[in-house]
């Protein structure tokens, strides 16, 4: 069955139904109300957050009132445990009336750390409360306006606060009962879900979203996000930054020379009427060598990048651990296939290829053997990749020799099947096992070079204990095979090319969205309840 608002669903688990309602909050760093605190012990009483005369039972969601009940002296209330986010932007919870108990004095609503437990919500500045016996809304006074129904055994009550304009309005069995408040100047950060209750009898269950909730309260978010969307949508283009479209085409073709897309770029400039800031033939070289890495062939990347960029990863001795470092992880898995010289024909060791980048042969004898070639790509992409490292193209100091793979085709390869695996080969395992000792130098040098690296140190110990495991895929560290993993590396790679070439190492595209996210990270922690509805991606979408 489908549901209009998908968070009523019944199948749902409460993190699942939490997760649709509030995608902005990080319970990592702001943990949701999902039941009644506990505390009742501390230096102050207004520190506590249940008053004595308050029970709590099944799971701490049910609240019953075990004091007298004779005078409002006897009023008790109980906060969530946790305050509620900002980021909720609207944030709602339901109470079911389970026993109305002797007099029914029973109030449902909010209130800020430090209120008195022994009152009932909304009494108190900084406390907000609907009551049953009355039906009044109480607003951080004694004194209580006519609002709504009175409620009872039975009804459902809903509270919700709306974190943009501070508004707070109440539901009765699934009825919007009308804004109760709005605009309060001094309405505090940091509200709790508060229920108090005064006479014996008096019972209710809390609803933080373990259950759908009675009330569509996607419906009410819905509306905010229109709203919030049109407001964004309305801002005008500033005009110190120039004309809006060829600002906008200038970001979307420099992300696509970024990414090395050298077919989509060239038509969109023709259509745009723009140039591109990179020559083609450097593009798709670029295109070449992330190909190469998200395919899993390391070490054919890096030699190429050796031969295109010399110098490049003497530079950035860093990547080229990084990279070297992936490569053992590939080989682990068969997706960089090693073989023995005297079996390839004496083919290039990776001691000889890295000598351009500032690891002479000497420290590197330990693995004469490994080829650097890297396995297999096809035999007319190795005929094109073996021109490209031995030179015969011309221009080979500024990446612009044109290795010709026009595709822009850039998906991550699936992954070599598990029987590739060079654990399953001894002869290979064996040169496994050097190129991870001269990976060892490496590291020594670096360390030696430039201080220790804890990240260099903790890789290097990671792709090693692949080793420890007869089937490494099934182990606790199996999840650096997985060929997503090559991603971030591929993008580092990219980036430091790009800088070699005076261009920008990070397109202004992905530089904005990240500078909105950011933002909407410190609209969220200074309270600003609008960043719940301006989430980047709905609104690209």
């Amino acid at each position: 069955m489908e549901y209009e608002s998908p968070s009523q669903s019944p199948t749902l688990t409460q993190d699942e139904r939490l997760k649709l309602l509030y995608p902005m909050v990080n319970e990592d760093e702001t943990p949701l109300p999902r039941c009644w605190s506990t505390k009742t012990v501390a230096p102050n009483h207004l520190l506590q957050d249940k008053y004595n005369y308050i029970g709590l039972s099944q799971s701490n969601l049910r609240v019953h009132y075990k004091g007298h009940g004779k005078t409002h002296k006897d009023a008790s209330s109980v906060r969530a445990t946790h305050p509620i986010p900002a980021s909720c932007g609207l944030y709602y919870f339901e109470v079911k009336i389970i026993s109305k108990g002797r007099d029914g004095y029973m109030g449902v609503g909010l209130s800020a750390q430090g209120v008195n437990m022994n009152r009932l919500p909304g009494w108190d500045k900084h406390s907000y409360g609907y009551h049953g016996d009355d039906g009044h809304s109480f607003c951080s006074s004694g004194t209580g306006q006519a609002y709504g129904p009175t409620f009872t055994t039975g009804d459902v009550i809903g509270c919700g606060i709306n974190l943009i304009d501070g508004s707070c309005f109440y539901t009765k069995n699934g009825h919007h009962l009308g804004i109760a408040f709005q605009g309060f100047a001094d309405l505090p950060s940091g509200l709790y879900p508060t229920v108090g209750l005064q006479t014996p009898g008096e019972v209710i269950d809390a609803n933080f979203g373990q259950e759908p909730f009675k009330f569509d309260i996607e419906g009410e978010m819905r509306e905010l996000r229109r709203k919030t969307q049109g407001v964004i949508e309305e801002l005008s283009w500033p005009r110190k930054q120039g004309d809006a479209q060829a600002v906008l085409h200038n970001m979307v073709s420099t992300y696509l020379v970024h990414h090395g897309y050298s077919q989509t770029a060239e038509s969109f400039a023709k259509s745009a009427g723009q140039e591109i800031s990179e020559e083609l033939t450097s593009m798709r070289n670029r295109q070449h060598i992330q190909k190469l890495v998200l395919a899993g062939k390391l070490g054919e990347a890096i030699s190429t990048v050796d031969q295109l960029y010399p110098g490049l990863l003497a530079l950035n001795q860093d990547l080229h651990f990084r990279l070297k470092v992936r490569q053992f992880i590939e080989m682990v898995s068969g997706a960089d296939t090693l073989e023995i010289e005297s079996e390839s024909g004496g083919g290039k060791s990776w001691a000889d290829t890295s000598s351009s980048s500032g690891h002479s042969g000497s420290n590197m004898d330990m693995e004469e053997q490994v080829d650097n070639a890297g396995g297999e790509v096809g035999n007319h992409e190795n005929h094109q990749t073996e021109q490209a490292v031995n030179g015969n193209s011309q221009n080979t100091s500024n990446g612009n020799i044109d290795c010709d793979h026009s595709t822009d085709n850039m998906d991550v390869d699936a992954g070599a099947p598990r029987g590739n695996s060079i654990l399953a080969n001894p002869a290979r395992f064996e040169c496994l096992i050097r190129f991870g000792r001269s990976l060892h130098v490496f590291a020594t040098q670096l360390e030696q070079e430039k201080g220790r690296s804890e990240a260099n140190s903790t890789m290097l110990q990671e792709a090693f204990s692949l080793l420890a495991y007869a089937d490494p895929w099934d182990s606790p560290v199996g999840g650096q095979l997985d060929p997503a993993g090559r991603e971030s590396v591929c993008a580092q790679l990219n980036s430091a090319i790009l800088e070699s070439k005076n261009l920008p190492g990070r397109p202004p595209l992905e530089i904005s969205l990240a500078h909105s996210a950011h933002l909407l990270k410190l609209m969220s922690n200074s309270e600003l309840g609008a960043c719940a509805f301006a989430d980047i991606q709905t609104i690209l979408n």
